[in-house]
């Protein structure tokens, strides 16, 4: 059963940084629109997951979910890795 057919919310971003044991950072992008202008601005975000395998790179695209609070940063979860960075 999926994260989304459980009602879980889930978030779709890039890996920033794995340089942390167990830890990534994830990037989270969005549009938002402008109140006044009306043009659409690029907003991130940057969270902590748990990666319990360290199996993500850098520049992984990756799927998080929510839990419990693992520490003071971090509450949230590796679920996926959607698409793999390129080998350098």
């Amino acid at each position: 059963m999926t994260a989304e057919a459980r009602g879980q919310r889930t978030l779709t971003g890039r890996v920033v940084s794995n340089k942390m044991q167990k830890t990534i950072a994830v990037e989270i992008e969005r549009l938002v629109r402008h109140k006044t202008y009306g043009k659409y601005i690029r907003r991130t975000t940057k969270l902590l997951a748990h990666d319990e395998k360290g199996e993500s790179r850098e520049g992984d695209v990756v799927t998080i979910v929510p839990c419990r609070p693992m520490s003071r940063h971090k509450s949230w979860k590796l679920l996926a890795i959607v698409d793999r960075a390129a080998a350098r």
